[in-house]
């Protein structure tokens, strides 16, 4: 079996920032009840106007990414494009994204619907690809544009999103390299589906101009339901990848949880007992951006320093569905 390798990151977060402050213009809100219940500060907002939809925030990336891997468009063997928020239904924003980068060698492009899951999915999915020597190369990107799904009148789930993208290359290893994804696992739990959804719009209830009037067709979620099965699920899976590889907490040396409420994270990392500092939080910045805050807390670690060739990182991530996954691997 081949070694995987994580060979290049790039991240692209929209122009416009968006404070606690600014919220309390539009609803009944504060800076301090929203920080201390989420641990957000800011979040990013796409422009409406065109060039930052998911498949541009996705390229610029991307471009990032392919630089710091030193390889080229047509290097990419495949394209996992997580979002649920794609540029539309049809065609898959993977193959939108394919064409804007230039690439000619019609490789395999797909969208997945996995919501805050979606980056570890894509990762996961495309280890076993690699190691079988079905691929060479992967481009795996997290980008959504909440803003879109988003009820600006709910002071209790307009606080909590942002847009944003993070991508990685994963890619085959060359003989000699340690890095390597150590072991996975991917889940999900159709019994929680109603905690976390978005009814109106698809084909069993399309959004009508009843919907509208009534703003019926946003995201809706259940937080403390939410909070509950995150925690456990996030502690689970962590575990879970930790014994698979044979390994403990001590050889961690860095947690990347998904980014929903800093206060998930911090009661994971006791259930877990992993100390506070070696676990990458950003949620104060971007707020939750679902698909892409693993691959963004990822990429700003990578490029500040803290993360390191040769460390072990655990990414952990749950969104709705419910789906979770977790990757612990050698960077």
């Amino acid at each position: 079996m081949k070694k995987v390798k994580i060979k290049g990151t790039g991240i692209y977060t929209p122009k416009k920032v968006v404070s606690n402050t600014d919220l309390e213009k539009i609803v009944e809100t504060s800076d301090e009840w929203i920080f201390e219940r989420t641990g957000i500060r800011n979040r990013r907002i796409c422009s409406t106007e065109g060039g930052e939809w998911p498949s541009d925030m996705a390229y610029h990336a991307t471009l990032d990414a392919l630089k710091a891997a030193n390889l080229e468009p047509n290097d990419i063997d495949f394209i996992v494009f997580a979002s649920v928020t794609p540029d539309f239904k049809l065609p898959n924003t993977a193959c939108i994204l394919q064409q804007k980068l230039g690439i000619t060698n019609k490789c395999a492009a797909i969208d997945i619907a996995a919501a805050c899951s979606g980056f570890v999915y894509g990762v996961n999915m495309v280890t076993g690809l690699i190691k079988i020597g079905a691929i060479k190369n992967a481009l795996v990107i997290g980008s959504e544009m909440l803003s879109r799904e988003v009820n600006w009148k709910d002071r209790n789930s307009c606080i909590l999103f942002g847009d944003g993208c993070g991508v990685a290359i994963i890619g085959e290893n060359e003989d000699g390299d340690e890095s390597d994804i150590l072991s996975l696992h991917l889940g999900a739990d159709g019994s929680g589906k109603e905690f976390f959804d978005q009814p109106i719009g698809g084909a069993v209830e399309p959004i009508t101009e009843t919907h509208l009037k009534e703003d019926a067709h946003y995201m809706q979620m259940k937080g403390k339901e939410m909070f509950k099965v995150a925690t456990r699920t996030l502690a689970e899976n962590a575990k879970l990848v930790l014994k698979k590889a044979d390994k403990t907490l001590e050889d961690v040396d860095w947690l990347i949880p998904h980014q929903a409420n800093v206060r998930i994270i911090e009661t994971t990392g006791k259930m877990l007992g992993i100390p506070p500092e070696k676990v990458i939080i950003n949620i104060d910045k971007y707020a939750n951006t679902s698909a892409a805050t693993v691959p963004i807390a990822m990429h700003e670690a990578i490029a500040d320093g803290r993360i390191k060739r040769g460390d072990t990182l655990l990414l952990d991530a749950f969104g709705a569905g419910l789906t979770s996954g977790a990757t612990l691997l050698k960077y």
